[in-house]
């Protein structure tokens, strides 16, 4: 009987492994779309950051002007013209 449980661990082993196996090569598809929208998420992030890091000098500037209250407030932008 000791003889036979060998050779079935063996062959459990080596399904889990076969199984293991299809399941990885099954899955590559759905990580590679999985990757494919986390690129497009980082490409859209880094638009977002730079529409931001061109918007901040204009805020940045009416804000000084809204703090600024004896000056005119209907000056102009330097950067809108």
């Amino acid at each position: 009987m000791f003889v036979l449980i060998g050779p079935r661990q063996v062959v459990r082993g080596a399904l889990r492994l076969v199984t293991a196996t299809v399941q990885a090569v099954e899955s590559l598809p759905r990580i590679a779309a999985a990757l494919d929208d986390v690129r497009a998420t980082l490409h859209h992030v880094e638009r977002l950051t730079a529409y931001i890091a061109q918007e901040v000098p204009e805020l940045v500037y009416q804000l000084e002007q809204l703090r600024e209250p004896d000056e005119e407030l209907s000056r102009e932008s330097p950067r809108t013209g």
